[in-house]
C-alpha cells in the first residue's frame, strides 16, 4: 500500500527543523522514553518497508507525536537494518 502525504498532511507531520537538511525529514525511533533522533532522506517515503514503519506509528501514536516530529515505536536495531536495505536499493 502507497502513502500519499498531501502538501498540508506532509508538513503537520514531517515539521521542518532548521538543523535538518533538505530533503531530509527527523524522525524518533524506540520503544521506551529514551528515543533516539535520525535523519531520513525524504525518498525513504515511496520504499513499502518504510511505509510499513510508517503505518506502525500511526497505530500507535495517530499523527499526534510527543516528541514534536514523527515517532516510530519500534527498537533502534529494526530502524537501522530496516533503512539500511533502503539504502543499498
Amino acid at each position: 500500500m502507497a502513502i500519499g502525504l498531501p502538501g498540508n498532511l506532509a508538513k503537520q507531520i514531517l515539521p521542518r527543523y532548521p538543523d535538518v537538511p533538505k530533503g531530509y525529514f527527523a524522525v524518533y525511533v524506540g520503544e521506551t522514553h529514551n528515543k533516539k533522533r535520525f535523519m531520513v532522506p525524504v525518498s525513504y517515503l515511496r520504499q513499502p518497508s518504510f511505509q510499513d514503519l510508517l503505518n506502525m506509528a500511526a497505530e500507535e501514536f495517530g499523527y499526534d507525536h510527543p516528541m514534536g516530529g514523527l515517532t516510530i515505536p519500534c527498537r533502534e536495531e529494526t530502524f537501522i537494518s530496516a533503512t539500511s536495505n533502503l539504502s543499498r536499493s
